[in-house]
């Protein structure tokens, strides 16, 4: 009988120590869900914040370019009050001076430069004048300067291209070999 009730302490020791690991197993997993869900709210909280802060730099991303065009403002509407017209010269270089500030570039190809599809917008092609000598898909003129910003074209050039001169014997869907 004597070894029974030994047997029987032991078993409920065990049982004991079983279930305080058991409490402590259970006390470490809600020691660690709760360091989780700390964990995902700091991340959550962390993304909302960069966010926050991608909107509003977005929101004024334009603020110093503004404050760069506001003196040109100003002295374009001094020049229309005052009727003097050398006054619209400085603005422009007011522009000029905030657009390079800003790094925005004029694309402005001179005479006989190779077109650039990239840059550059074709909106007429013509044979060169009588006696010059271009050579094809280069720039004749330009009807309106383009720009970039960096390496991004904002607005391509404007322009005639001198196109090929055609030759009746070489050009088989010439109009003059009709009947």
């Amino acid at each position: 009988m004597q070894e029974k009730t030994v047997q029987n302490a032991e078993n409920s020791g065990e049982e004991k120590s079983l279930e305080q690991l058991l409490a402590e197993a259970q006390a470490k997993i809600e020691q660690q869900r709760d360091s989780m869900m700390r964990a995902v709210a700091d991340a959550e909280n962390a993304r909302k914040r960069a966010q926050a802060e991608a909107a509003t730099a977005q929101k004024y991303v334009l603020e110093r370019f503004a404050d760069g065009l506001l003196p040109v403002v100003d002295s374009l509407e001094a020049a229309l009050k005052s009727g003097d017209t050398s006054g619209i010269e400085l603005t422009l270089k007011q522009l000029r001076a905030a657009l390079e500030k800003a790094n925005i570039q004029e694309i402005d190809p001179k005479p006989g430069e190779r077109f650039d599809p990239h840059r550059h917008q074709a909106m007429a092609a013509v044979e060169a004048p009588p006696g010059e000598m271009r050579e094809p898909n280069t720039v004749v003129s330009v009807m309106q300067k383009g720009y970039r910003l960096h390496d991004r074209v904002l607005r391509p050039a404007l322009v005639t291209v001198a196109k090929a001169l055609e030759k009746a014997a070489e050009n088989p869907i010439s109009d003059t070999d009709l009947d």
